[in-house]
Parts: C-alpha cells; structure tokens; sequence
C-alpha cells in the first residue's frame, strides 16, 4: 500500500504577494506591509495550518485501514478460534432425547451426516501418514474453516470436545475414541485397526464461532489399511445380543421419517445391573446405515436406568441399519452390537 501523507503546499515563487499574517487570528485594519526579508516563503495562519494536520491525519488513517483491511480481510464464514471451550452442548433447558441432522420442531430427518470430509465450512483434514493392519498407530487430523485455519475451540458434548468413531466399511470393527488436542489444534488418538480393508474414521463435534454460536457437525473420511480384506455379511435382525456375559435387548418399531423410541435393557443373568454415567449419559447409540455409511449419533432420555434406556430415533431411509450401544458397569465400557431392518 502505498503511503498517501498530505503533502506540504507548493512555495510561492521568489517575489509574489503573499497574504498578510495575523499572529493572533484578529485583524483591525487595512492590510499591513509585507513581511520582513527573513521571513521567507510562504506565511500560513495557524488555525489554517492546525486545520490541514487534522484533516491530513484523518485521510491517512482512512487509508491505512483500507489497506489493512486489504491486507487481512474480514471474515465472511466461521472463524478458527484459540481455545478448547468449556462449556457443554448448546441446547435450550429441558430438551430431551435427540439426534444432530433431524428438525426439532418437526421431527423430520434431514442429511445423515459423516458422509463428507467438509460441510458447513469445516473439513476434517487427516494428517497421519498411514496405518498397518494389526499393529499400534496413531491417527492425527485437524477440522479447519473455511479458509484452511485450524479450528481450536469446541463445545464440550457429553464430557469431551471431540468424539471418533472408527469402523471398517462392512461395519465391523467398531470403535468410540476420544483424541486430545494440541494447542495448534491438531488432534491426535493411539489407533490400532485389528484388520486391513478400508475403514471409516467419523469426527463428531461441536464448534464454537467467534459469536459464540455452536455448529455440531459429524464429517468421515476412508482410512486405507493394505492387505487382503475379505468383508463379512452383515448379521441377520435381532433383539437382543450377548456381550461379555451381559444380555441386552431393545424394543421399539422405528420408522421411516418419524421419530420414535428405542429402549434398551441391560441383563446380567436374572439381574439388572447397574449402570453408570459414561460420558455424561447412561448409555450412547451410534446408528450406521449400510452402503453409504451414514451417521446418527442419537442422545439418551433422562429417567429411571432400571426401566432401561430409551433413545428418540428418526429412520432417514429405508434399509439395513447397525446399532452400537455403549454401557457401563463396574467401570468398564461394553458395547452391544444390533442390525435394524427400516422396511
């Protein structure tokens, strides 16, 4: 940007009338006689000369700001920001079971999410350079906005800023990881992928804007893992599945666009357990569609855990759905796995 000062006012020429000075801003009388020989150049009134350095400051403040307006322009979309919030999800008090992607109001489903990289503004960027099959890895990524910043401040949902959710294209493999982040705020959680194929790596979060606005958001990305893969079908429809001695089963009929209640009750021989708060909620439920892999993260009723735990689910679509159900008891997290027919 070029410097644009008021400039000083041209020198009249050696012998030219110049106009009479007044030392105090009065005159009370006809003009006086010229200044004396020394006082060369052109006179300027003080008040004049006060006016023009004011008038010369405004411009070239008016200037700069144009062209460091110029130089850093002002955001027209979400911002990156520099701290991890700590504040929980956004919600109004006394909202009950829902899933981020269906209407509140109505009820109606709108887009699955982790079915893209970017949405919204934000992209999940993976930064790890590859993993084997098998063996302990890590994988890192970043979300950035919409001009490739990394983002760094997040809501906290159910106790952590950041979900991953991690599971190969046939649906198996499921994993729920929480990474940490660093202050450039890259992300980065020990993975260890049991068998080659190609895997799907779900970023669910919750970013906080620069007016304090959240934007909860799910984004996937493949993860390739080299070997030989050899998918398994997916399990027939069941009501009930059996993991590390526990039984649990579920009941409701979902339906295609309309939200209903999935209940699921937790058996350890002819005893309920009992379950504690993981994360926040007494139990989590992560839906994946079949072939494309779409995303409900639904949230849990509050009420009784003795009655079970109910989620508020709306079927996007027709077709095959795998149900991953997350409990706690005695410390330890289980996870019951279920496929869902929507007719």
């Amino acid at each position: 940007m070029t410097d644009q000062r008021p400039g000083a006012a041209p020198s009249a020429p050696e012998g030219s009338a110049t106009a009479p000075s007044v030392a105090d801003g009065s005159q009370s009388g006809p003009a006086t006689a010229p200044p004396a020989p020394e006082a060369a150049g052109v006179l300027v009134d003080r008040g004049t000369l006060r006016l023009g350095l004011v008038v010369g400051g405004l411009v070239f403040a008016v200037l700069l700001g144009f062209g460091l307006g110029r130089v850093n322009p002002s955001p027209t979309g979400p911002t990156a920001q520099t701290a991890v919030a700590g504040t929980d999800h956004g919600h109004p008090a006394g909202t009950g079971a829902h899933e981020h992607g269906v209407d509140a109001d109505t009820g109606a489903s709108t887009e699955v999410g982790g079915l893209a990289v970017g949405s919204g503004g934000w992209t999940l960027a993976p930064l790890s350079a590859g993993l084997a099959a098998g063996r302990a890895g890590e994988f890192r990524f970043q979300i950035r906005d919409f001009v490739g910043r990394p983002v760094t401040r997040f809501a906290v949902v159910h106790d952590k800023p950041m979900h991953l959710v991690v599971v190969r294209r046939d649906l198996t493999g499921y994993q729920h990881l929480h990474p940490t982040m660093a202050a450039d705020g890259t992300w980065s959680v020990p993975l260890t992928v049991p068998q080659a194929g190609v895997w799907r790596a779900y970023a669910d979060f919750t970013v906080v804007t620069d007016d304090g606005a959240q934007s909860a958001r799910t984004l996937g990305v493949d993860l390739a893992v080299p070997g030989g893969y050899a998918p398994r079908p997916l399990p027939p429809p069941a009501r009930s599945a059996a993991v590390d001695g526990f039984t649990v089963s579920w009941s409701g009929e979902p339906k295609v666009g309309a939200t209903g209640p999935l209940r699921f009750v937790v058996r350890a021989g002819g005893d309920t357990p009992k379950l504690e708060r993981y994360l926040g909620a007494y139990g989590h439920l992560v839906a994946l569609r079949e072939g494309d892999l779409g995303y409900l993260h639904v949230h849990p009723e509050a009420g009784p855990v003795e009655d079970g735990v109910t989620f508020q689910l709306t079927v996007p679509g027709p077709g095959r759905y795998r149900l991953f159900f997350d409990f706690q008891v005695a410390g330890v997290v289980r996870t019951a796995e279920f496929t869902l027919t929507a007719p």
